[in-house]
């Protein structure tokens, strides 16, 4: 069975929703624009987080002193990369903190030949449309052939999460799928994840 991630929270109501539905993840966004939380959000967002969902961290370009600083108060329990993070900052990464590490990649028509070979210094890759937080999704056909554990994001809602299982992906990965007007949306939450666990 997928796990579940809900992405993207940004206020203390969301953080009553995932502690009552139960996703196995819950993302706090340190990137872009629409769902940015700054550090001291977060911490107090995990002070109100149930002990049984593991919070992620989510970052574009982040200086590896930062993610260190989350995952040293206890803010972080998992990291996401979403920039163009190389080889060589992920190797210092792990050197400074000892959590999974999940990489995004934009998927589109040109990943096919190089799946086998993407990032291998992570625990996780992550697919996700190219415009990643736009509720649009990608073709999953480029990524059937994955044979390693996988996150899956990208315009997953409850009109395709039934499609977006069949690749069995180890955890799927939701936010604007699960919103309405732009805000989380607890009803989407406890439909999509009841079909999630069956």
């Amino acid at each position: 069975m997928s796990k579940i991630k809900i992405c993207g929270l940004k206020r203390e109501t969301d953080v009553e929703y995932v502690n009552e539905t139960k996703p196995d993840f819950a993302g706090f966004v340190f990137a872009g624009m629409k769902r940015k939380i700054d550090f001291k959000t977060a911490e107090k967002f995990k002070s109100l987080l149930s002990k049984d969902i593991k919070s992620v961290g989510v970052f574009t370009d982040e200086k590896i002193e930062n993610i260190a600083g989350l995952f040293k108060g206890g803010i972080i329990d998992l990291i996401q990369l979403h920039g163009s993070e190389s080889d060589d900052y992920i190797r210092n990464l792990k050197d400074k903190v000892n959590i999974p590490i999940i990489k995004a990649i934009a998927v589109n028509s040109t990943i096919h030949s190089s799946l086998s070979n993407l990032f291998l210094k992570v625990d996780f890759v992550l697919f996700d449309s190219p415009a990643a937080g736009s509720g649009q999704s990608f073709d999953w056909n480029l990524i059937k052939d994955y044979q390693k554990s996988f996150f899956l994001a990208g315009g997953i809602n409850i009109d395709n999460i039934s499609e977006a299982l069949k690749l069995k992906p180890y955890c799927i990965d939701l936010s604007s799928g699960v919103e309405t007007g732009g805000v989380k949306d607890f009803d989407k939450i406890k439909k999509i994840i009841e079909i999630v666990r069956g």
